[in-house]
């Protein structure tokens, strides 16, 4: 049998509800003692002020009478003056409410009782002593213990403070549990979203959400729990269309090139240097795909090899326009070039003519012919910055934010002929970046396409 296991929920209502009851029991405890020790001092006090003014009334009495014959076996004279001491405005400005609350009795000099119960004379009783205007002691007026009560008033008003005083404590834990069990629920609300959020993310569930109803730490854990399964839901979508775009372009040269060695194995089409010159061709086009697959995956995970050294901006772009001249020649397209004499820089020459080769791989593929492509180079405040305009054909704004994709083309008609692998842009972002510059799209004012690179002066 499994043991029971408390969730957070019950551990939390323990935690507060034990802390409360634990603060009622020594708050209970702490008002009884203040109240008892409290009130039988208030009956002491009270006990010896009135034996005190008894003792005061009987000491006049005997200097009156000269002995004690007049109170022995005379309750009456002794009532007399106890209801005199009650009516006296004087006396009892000071005393507590009438009535005696303790026994008393009046002894003489030799300790015989003149008055009182027929119980024995307490000796740890409160004393007074009677003591004439020369300062003879004819006797004592002696209390019973304060330490307990034994007026019946007393007793009844003590038990009803004990039953009012466990009243309240139990109300009082009633509305403690209910408070604390309303407090855990609604502390723990969110806890519980974000928990059913995590196992349906878990799951594989990335489209789930949880609602966000504060400001607070557990506010902000629930937006960084969004933000994170909108990551998550966004590079699935990209992992999916990703392997989408792979099986995608494997299939056209595949498929090219199985059609062309049946046709050569059936006899349909002879094996002649054209048919060779075809296949090494398709053979080319996969080898270039895995170059460039392999080429971004080493970016993304930063482990291209990079050699920075001091080199010239200027002379590499003069380098990589010189190889393509030809080309655009070839597609009647006109290059451009605005460079200063000298563009000192920090980084590395191999992985910067990668990125000005792509570049103008891009433009040159996507150009239409007799069109033209600028390339500008000119120092900003920050570094240097890059511009490559091309003419029509442009893009719209929701094609301009998709180009640093990967396979992502402008137009899904294209063939990998004129529109290549469609990763060359993601690899030349991953290498800016890693020369810590920023690389965006924008219109060209030619009517095509502008790329922007803005690299930093002393970016070691």
């Amino acid at each position: 049998m499994d043991k029971l296991r408390f969730g957070i929920s019950a551990k939390l209502f323990c935690a507060i509800f034990f802390t409360c009851m634990l603060v009622l029991i020594t708050m209970h405890w702490g008002v009884r003692l203040s109240f008892e020790h409290g009130f039988i001092d208030y009956i002491k006090r009270g006990n010896e002020q009135r034996l005190s003014l008894m003792s005061e009334a009987l000491a006049e009495q005997y200097q009156q009478h000269g002995n004690w014959n007049f109170l022995r076996n005379n309750n009456r004279s002794m009532f007399s003056i106890l209801r005199s001491l009650e009516q006296n405005p004087d006396t009892n400005s000071y005393l507590p409410p009438h009535g005696w609350r303790t026994q008393f009795w009046v002894v003489d000099q030799r300790y015989r009782v003149l008055f009182g119960p027929h119980a024995r004379v307490p000796q740890e009783g409160i004393r007074h002593s009677i003591t004439t205007a020369n300062g003879h002691v004819v006797g004592w007026v002696v209390g019973s213990p304060p330490e307990r009560l034994t007026r019946s008033a007393d007793i009844n008003f003590d038990q009803q403070q004990r039953r009012t005083s466990w009243l309240i404590v139990g109300l009082s834990t009633l509305l403690a549990a209910a408070v604390t069990w309303l407090m855990s629920r609604g502390l723990l609300a969110p806890v519980r979203r974000l928990v059913a959020g995590t196992h349906q993310l878990a799951a594989g569930h990335f489209t789930s959400r949880v609602a966000v109803s504060s400001n607070d730490e557990l506010g902000r854990l629930a937006q960084d729990f969004n933000r994170l399964a909108s990551s998550l839901e966004k590079n699935e979508s990209m992992r999916r269309a990703f392997m989408a775009d792979i099986s995608h372009e494997l299939r056209t040269p595949l498929a090219i090139l199985r059609g062309e060695l049946e046709a050569m194995q059936d006899g349909v089409r002879k094996l002649t240097p054209e048919a060779v010159s075809s296949l090494l061709m398709e053979v080319a086009t996969l080898t270039k795909l895995v170059d460039d697959l392999h080429q971004l995956s080493l970016s993304d995970e930063g482990a291209l090899a990079y050699r920075k050294s001091d080199t010239d901006l200027a002379a590499l772009l003069e380098l990589v326009a010189g190889n393509f001249h030809a080309r655009y020649a070839s597609h009647n397209l006109t290059l451009k070039l605005t460079l200063p004499e000298h563009a000192p820089f920090f980084g590395d020459p191999d992985r910067l003519i990668q990125l000005f080769t792509n570049l103008l791989e891009n433009s040159l593929r996507y150009t239409d012919r007799n069109g033209s492509v600028s390339l500008a180079l000119y120092a900003s405040a920050t570094g240097w910055r890059l511009l490559i305009d091309d003419s029509a054909p442009g893009v719209d704004d929701a094609q301009r934010e998709q180009i640093f994709e990967r396979f992502y083309r402008t137009e899904g008609s294209r063939n990998r002929a004129s529109g290549g692998s469609g990763l060359g842009l993601a690899i030349c972002r991953n290498i800016v970046e890693a020369h810590g510059g920023v690389m965006s799209a924008d219109h060209s004012d030619l009517g095509g396409l502008q790329i922007r690179v803005d690299l930093p002066y002393d970016k070691l």
